[in-house]
Order: C-alpha cells, then sequence, then structure tokens
C-alpha cells in the first residue's frame, strides 16, 4: 500500500516501486477519486460551481502531485508529431514542454474543470469519483503488467511480471460497485466507470503503435484520458 501510494501520489515516502504494489493500485485511486469528490461536493456547497470546479482539479493534481498530468504533457510531444521511434523516445526523456504538450494539457483541463463546473454534486458523487480514480489506476497496473515496455530500462520495469489477474478482480467489482451507488440514474455511473477503461485501453493502444510498448509516461496519460472520458459521460444529457 505505502509503495503505490508512493508511486502515485506524493504521499507514503519516496519509495522504489514493485510489482507487489500493483494490486494497490486501484485501491488508492478509489481513495484519491473519494477525496477529490468529496472536496467538489463540500466547496460547492459553500461557492458557486465555477468555484467549486477550480478547487476540485486543484485538489486532484495536489493529491497526485502532477505526475500523471506530467506524463500526459510528455506523451502528447511525443506521440503526437510526425517523428520516428527513437526521436520519440528522446522527447520523452525531454523535461521542457512543446506546443503539443500546452494544448494537450489546456484541453484536458477545460474539460475537466467544464464538467465539474456544470454538475450538480451530491452527497454520493464522491463515491461514483472513487469508481472512475480506481479503474483508471487500474489502467496503469494492468498496462504494466500486459504490454511490453519500451525501454531497456526505467523506473517502470519495477513492475514487469507481474499478473493482472488480482487487479482486475479488485478494481471490477470495486468501481462498479461505486459507479452505480454514486449516481441516479445508476446506469450513469457503471458506464462512466467503462468509459474511463475504454479511454485508457485507446491511449496505451495509440502509444503502442507509435512506441512498441508503454512507459512511465504513458501510464499518467493513459489515466488522466480514462479520466476525462469518464466525467465527459457522467456530463451527458439524458
Amino acid at each position: 500500500m505505502r509503495g503505490a501510494l508512493g508511486f502515485l501520489t506524493p504521499l507514503g515516502g519516496s519509495r522504489t516501486p514493485t510489482a507487489s504494489a500493483l494490486p494497490w493500485f486501484p485501491v488508492v485511486g478509489a481513495l484519491i477519486g473519494l477525496v477529490v469528490g468529496a472536496v467538489w461536493w463540500g466547496a460547492a456547497t459553500v461557492w458557486p460551481l465555477p468555484v467549486a470546479a477550480a478547487l476540485t482539479v486543484a485538489a486532484d493534481l495536489t493529491l497526485t502531485g502532477m505526475l500523471h498530468l506530467d506524463g500526459l504533457a510528455d506523451s502528447a510531444d511525443a506521440l503526437l508529431p510526425p517523428v520516428s521511434r527513437e526521436r520519440r523516445l528522446e522527447i520523452l526523456r525531454d523535461p521542457r514542454a512543446g506546443a503539443f504538450a500546452v494544448a494537450v494539457v489546456a484541453v484536458v483541463l477545460l474539460l475537466r474543470f467544464s464538467v465539474f463546473a456544470t454538475i450538480e454534486p451530491t452527497n454520493r458523487t464522491p463515491f461514483v469519483l472513487a469508481g472512475i480514480w480506481a479503474v483508471s489506476r487500474s489502467a496503469m497496473a494492468v498496462t504494466a503488467c500486459v504490454v511490453p515496455y519500451a525501454r531497456a530500462q526505467g523506473l517502470a520495469t519495477a513492475f514487469l511480471g507481474a499478473s493482472p489477474t488480482l487487479i482486475v478482480a479488485i478494481t471490477a467489482p470495486l468501481a462498479t460497485a461505486l459507479g452505480w451507488f454514486g449516481t441516479d440514474p445508476h446506469l450513469r455511473g457503471v458506464l462512466a466507470v467503462a468509459g474511463c477503461a475504454l479511454g485508457a485501453a485507446a491511449t496505451v493502444a495509440f502509444a503502442r503503435a507509435r512506441l512498441g510498448g508503454f512507459t512511465g509516461d504513458v501510464l499518467g496519460a493513459c489515466g488522466v484520458i480514462g479520466e476525462t472520458a469518464a466525467l465527459l459521460i457522467l456530463a451527458v444529457h439524458l
């Protein structure tokens, strides 16, 4: 649990990741989502929705240390331009943000803010966010288990060789139950949870086509894109 916290958040201390941390990824994700959802609901009882939305986005960035957003930015710079595979891997190591990174991060943050600013949260809303955030972290863990690593060495190599079975067995019932309970109509939450998995999977598939595998930045990108897809489903008019 501490290993998962240390890898996914600024909490838990700086720890070398191991494969044994992967089954805890959905649990840590659910806890992060629950806190983000509680901030959303609590802030909306005090401030107008746009202010509550901004505080919710800020809370999520704080709890993740902006690690996943940084992965999204690096992935955008590396995967979107028409360059060679070797050049893509070089860009992923470059700490500077290019035009693709700025544009993609701006659009994603705007979409997330817009969803938070247009939905009136209830005391059950934190649970659907817990389900979505659990799936996004589970997607990272499953990717590390089943997708080839794009580099010879790197931080995420510590996760290679783990089995995804336990991760899926934990995530599927947990996220479905949280999504069902956290929304009305209940099907909306279940669809949002499924949308998170599909968005993350599409991101990983795109990265694999461009890189031949995944990197740590791709893990962050798949989580953020999956969450954003799920939030958009929550905001659909029925």
